[in-house]
């Protein structure tokens, strides 16, 4: 499962250009993920510039802190 720290994520759409199981939605104040259509490739968080993303096998919350 993907986590996004939403203090950080400035929604810049990089991690949507890169998403091949097109998850990952981005809206004017948010960015969402569907960890059920997600494949794990961990491409999103590789290529986010503020490291906004990780992954975490643990929960399926998002970070809010």
């Amino acid at each position: 499962m993907i986590e996004i720290n939403r203090k950080i994520c400035d929604r810049c759409g990089c991690c949507v250009a890169v998403c091949e199981a097109d998850c990952i939605s981005v809206f004017e104040a948010l960015i969402e993920i569907d960890n059920s259509k997600c494949t794990s490739c961990n491409k999103c968080v590789w290529i986010c510039p503020l490291d906004a993303l990780a992954m975490n096998n643990f929960t399926n919350l998002d970070k809010t802190d």
